[in-house]
C-alpha cells in the first residue's frame, strides 16, 4: 500500500554553473508564487542566460531568448541536490527520518548551506 504525501514541498535552488554551492533557494510548491521571490532576488546578479529543466513556470518569467531547457547543463544543480540528500536524511526519497515541520526543514537546509559555505556552525552567544 502506497501512502501519498498530501503537502509536498519542493526545494528550488539557484546555482552558478562555474562555482560549487547553492546561491539561493526557496521552499514551497511548484507554482509561480513560490518561484517569484527567487526570480526577484536574481536581479542583483548579472545573469544573461538561464538553464532549467523545462518546468512550465519558467517561461512566465524568463524570456525565450535567454532560456535553455536542457538536462545536459543541469549537472551542477543535480550535484548540489545529491549533496543535500547526502547530508540531510529528511531530503532523501522515501524516508521516515525527519520531522514533518516545515520550519525544521527550512532551518536544517539553512544550517547545512551555512556550514558548507563557511565551514562553521553558527552558535548563538
Amino acid at each position: 500500500m502506497q501512502r501519498q504525501k498530501k503537502n509536498k514541498k519542493w526545494l528550488w535552488t539557484v546555482v552558478n554553473h562555474f562555482k560549487p554551492g547553492i546561491i539561493t533557494w526557496v521552499l514551497g510548491d511548484r507554482s509561480a508564487e513560490t518561484f517569484k521571490p527567487m526570480w526577484d532576488i536574481r536581479k542583483c546578479w548579472q545573469c544573461f542566460l538561464y538553464v532549467t529543466d523545462g518546468w512550465p513556470v519558467y517561461p512566465m518569467f524568463i524570456e525565450y531568448i535567454d532560456h535553455i531547457v536542457s538536462k545536459t547543463y543541469m549537472t551542477r544543480v543535480e550535484c548540489e541536490n545529491c549533496r543535500l540528500r547526502h547530508y540531510l536524511a529528511r531530503l532523501k526519497r522515501k524516508t521516515l527520518c525527519y520531522s514533518k515541520s516545515e520550519e525544521m526543514l527550512r532551518l536544517s537546509i539553512k544550517l547545512l548551506l551555512h556550514y558548507r559555505r563557511y565551514n562553521s556552525v553558527p552558535v548563538p552567544i
